[in-house]
């Protein structure tokens, strides 16, 4: 009960909370005189009833000293929770989903990654669409405070290169932790709020632009339909949904440094100048390949690489048409951005550009040492130097994303699925993407003919990439649950 207690505790109200976020379609579905009132006031009763049974049985539990373990469980736990009972109002709306597909169509909401099992979504009722915007919401502003606090706590995937006093969890830093977290939260609304008000100025109206802000700043790619952001005409709308996905691949702490001191270093700082570069990169290399190609004209061709590289690299997963059209050079190119992702503290997912700054460096290094070997380099990133320990822990991210990545491939290919949708389903789903490639989860489809087996297969690889791997894998070994 000393490593359950916790876990249930803040599970318990997590759930609670969750149960409130569910109101609000419900007050919505009244509003509409819809017909999943019942399917979401049974859901908000379900999930606090849980909630408070679990609260009850570890309300004596301690959290003012947390030890790893207790971490790697509560993170795992209370992310598996929100994504099991997060699916309960698809299983009870008017048109239910199966189990396979609800909870497949949860967890894609609130790991922020995007793909999808329902179509028809112009059809569909309104609470219904906003219910599954607000999953992306509410996993955006969870994986900025798991990015920030927990998993460099943890030391896993490379994350302690940005530990903060924020991370240290003893009784002198937990008030800053608090504090921090609050103003993160402060920036996530505010940054939601103008995005609100860019996209409704652009041309969309009032449910579409509360919709799209919640999904674009949480990177999560959730649309109101079918066809993305191909249903909007205007390029103005694509321009703002660019700024707003690139600010949700931002490090956040950076929002709470401009507010708090007033400085602008946000494009200081190497990760965003690494991001920055590689889109500026590959945009201009797409833009020039479709006007060569007699595609579209320069402005267009712009507008339509720059949004569809922006939503693969943050992994948000809009599209604005079916790239797959553009030929097999574009889809080489989207590939292999599917794995980058933006920045460590920020809302996307992927192997994360300091990742591939610090492997960079490596080679840099060896390449030096071979040239001088008795040269002394220093390895430093971000004016921070570089530890063994994170350069080890990088390579393990790397390691076990690529195994993932294999047996996961595998297990599809064995469900009768092509090479293609096999592996860029699985790198969509480890590195939180949404669309795959191929003519069943590109872009212009999504992953409802897949079967049963597929879906919770690519369930919990979402899972697997959104909490790095190592935070679920090591609950598996025997040592953790000794002593």
């Amino acid at each position: 009960m000393k490593l359950l207690g916790p876990t249930l505790l803040i599970l318990g109200a997590i759930l609670n909370i969750l149960a409130l976020f569910m109101l609000v379609p419900l007050a919505l579905s009244i509003a509409y005189d819809s017909d999943n009132q019942l399917a979401f006031f049974s859901s908000a009763t379900i999930t606090s009833v849980a909630g408070i049974v679990f609260l009850l049985i570890g309300k004596t539990s301690r959290l003012d000293y947390m030890q790893p373990r207790q971490v790697f469980l509560i993170t795992s736990c209370t992310w598996t929770g929100v994504c099991l009972f997060s699916a309960i109002p698809f299983l009870l709306m008017a048109k239910p989903l199966s189990i396979a597909d609800a909870v497949f169509e949860a967890v894609a909401g609130v790991t922020a990654t995007g793909s999808s099992v329902m179509s028809g979504l112009d059809a569909l009722p309104k609470d219904i669409l906003l219910w599954r915007s607000m999953l992306n919401w509410i996993g955006g502003v969870g994986i900025i405070g798991m990015a920030i606090a927990v998993l460099p706590f943890l030391r896993v995937g490379g994350m302690r290169l940005f530990k903060t006093e924020s991370s240290d969890w003893s009784d002198k830093a937990m008030p800053r932790a608090q504090s921090l977290m609050a103003m993160i939260i402060y920036c996530y609304l505010l940054l939601s709020g103008i995005c609100f008000l860019a996209f409704w100025v652009a041309g969309m109206d009032v449910f579409n632009a509360i919709n799209h802000a919640m999904t674009t700043v949480s990177t999560g790619g959730f649309s109101t339909s079918d066809h993305s952001f191909a249903q909007f005409d205007g390029l103005l709308i694509h321009w703002v949904a660019i700024v707003f996905m690139l600010a949700g691949a931002f490090p956040f702490f950076l929002f709470v440094r401009l507010l708090v001191n007033k400085k602008l270093v946000i494009f200081s700082d190497t990760q965003v100048q690494g991001l920055l570069w590689i889109v500026a990169l590959t945009t201009l290399v797409l833009t020039f390949y479709l006007i060569i190609s007699d595609q579209m004209e320069p402005f267009h061709a712009l507008t339509k690489a720059c949004f569809n590289i922006v939503s693969v690299i943050t992994t948000t997963g809009f599209a604005s048409g079916d790239y797959q059209l553009w030929g097999s050079a574009a889809l080489i190119i989207f590939f292999f951005l599917t794995f980058i992702g933006g920045c460590s503290g920020s809302t996307t997912g992927g192997i994360k550009v300091f990742r591939l700054q610090i492997f960079g460096s490596l080679v840099k290094e060896q390449i030096m040492t071979a040239i001088h070997p008795r040269a002394v380099i220093s390895r430093r990133y971000n004016n921070r130097l570089i530890s063994s320990e994170i350069i080890a822990s990088s390579i393990s991210y790397m390691f076990l994303m690529t195994v993932c990545l294999v047996v996961c491939s595998v297990i599809l290919a064995f469900t009768g699925l092509d090479l293609v949708t096999s592996v860029t389903g699985s790198a969509a789903s480890l590195m939180n993407v949404g669309p795959g490639l191929g003519d069943i989860i590109g872009p212009a489809g999504n992953y409802s003919s897949l079967t049963d087996l597929a879906k919770w297969t690519l369930s919990v690889a979402m899972l697997l990439g959104r909490l790095e791997f190592l935070t679920i894998l090591v609950l598996f070994a025997p040592a953790f649950w000794r002593a």
